[in-house]
């Protein structure tokens, strides 16, 4: 017994080394992407260019941030990525729990009927041409609108509301407030949404990570340069970088070399508030994660 207990231990012991060896490799080849270019965008341009910018920044300097930072359009992009952020993410969570709260009721007449024209919509939807026209022809095209409505709610995300809501909030429940004269929607003010503090926060992640990296919708909708979030600044910069047409974005502070650290630069601004971020709401995502992984 004792042998084969040594045998087992010794065979743990090789698998769990196995497994953090591959687990800590992942970890590298992931974090080493950022790390590059962090280190990239506080070096000299020109070290970047010529390749010696491996893990540490290289003759640090802070040239393209500067650049960047004093030109009015990142502004410009800052204000309306949080504006079309907030916003669109009080909508979607809003809407996706008005839906996702009947659907968890079995007693809904319908229900089956109504859940698989959702679902139906996860595997066809009209596509571009036919959604661009029907913005269009509602008026919103080239307004904020069009970067918080179109896409209200994530069929997908409604599913995770609607098992969490059938798994943690029972129809007893329900049955015992309405003995006490509470009507539905007193129970889902008043029960529901104090109850689900824990999706109502991973639906809020999701849907304010989506919406923060967003460019498509501007790109498809917007015309007037005011409008445009972070992204498309971020697009532009980097299409005009590859061109090496300095005229065209920013002034003539801006070189050939410069443009080398500042493609870096505008990644690391851009993402920046959603790396500080990260660290502080890792626990819901995996929380998110858990609650997905069941749809019932």
């Amino acid at each position: 017994m004792k042998k084969s207990t040594k045998i087992k231990n010794k065979q743990d012991r090789w698998f769990y080394f196995f497994c953090y060896a591959v687990v800590t490799i992942l970890t590298l080849l992931v974090l080493y992407p950022i790390v590059y270019i962090i280190s990239a965008s506080f070096s000299n341009s020109d070290m970047v260019a010529l390749g010696k910018v491996w893990l540490w920044p290289v003759d640090f300097s802070l040239a393209s941030y500067k650049i960047i930072l004093k030109h009015g359009r990142v502004w410009t992009g800052y204000k309306n990525t949080i504006l079309y952020t907030a916003a669109g993410t009080l909508i979607n969570v809003a809407i996706t729990l008005i839906c996702a709260y009947p659907m968890a009721r079995k007693n809904l007449w319908g229900r089956r009927a109504i859940i698989f024209f959702f679902t139906f919509t996860m595997m066809f939807s009209g596509g571009m041409i036919p959604s661009y026209i029907l913005v269009k022809q509602l008026g919103m095209l080239n307004t904020r609108w069009a970067m918080v409505i179109p896409g209200a709610m994530n069929v997908y995300n409604m599913v995770v509301c609607r098992t969490f809501i059938e798994n943690n909030i029972p129809d007893e429940m329900l049955e015992a407030a309405k003995i006490d004269g509470c009507n539905n929607t007193q129970f889902f003010f008043q029960m529901v949404l104090p109850l689900s503090k824990a999706i109502i926060a991973v639906m809020a992640l999701w849907y304010g990570v989506g919406h923060w990296n967003s460019y498509f919708g501007a790109f498809l909708y917007l015309r007037d340069q005011d409008l445009y979030p972070l992204q498309i600044f971020l697009k532009e910069i980097l299409i005009v970088s590859q061109k090496l047409n300095s005229a065209d974005v920013l002034d003539e502070e801006v070189t050939t070399t410069v443009y080398q650290t500042l493609k870096y630069c505008v990644v690391v601004v851009a993402s920046a508030p959603l790396f500080c971020v990260y660290p502080f709401v890792q626990k819901y995502f995996q929380e998110g994660a858990l609650l997905g992984s069941v749809k019932g």
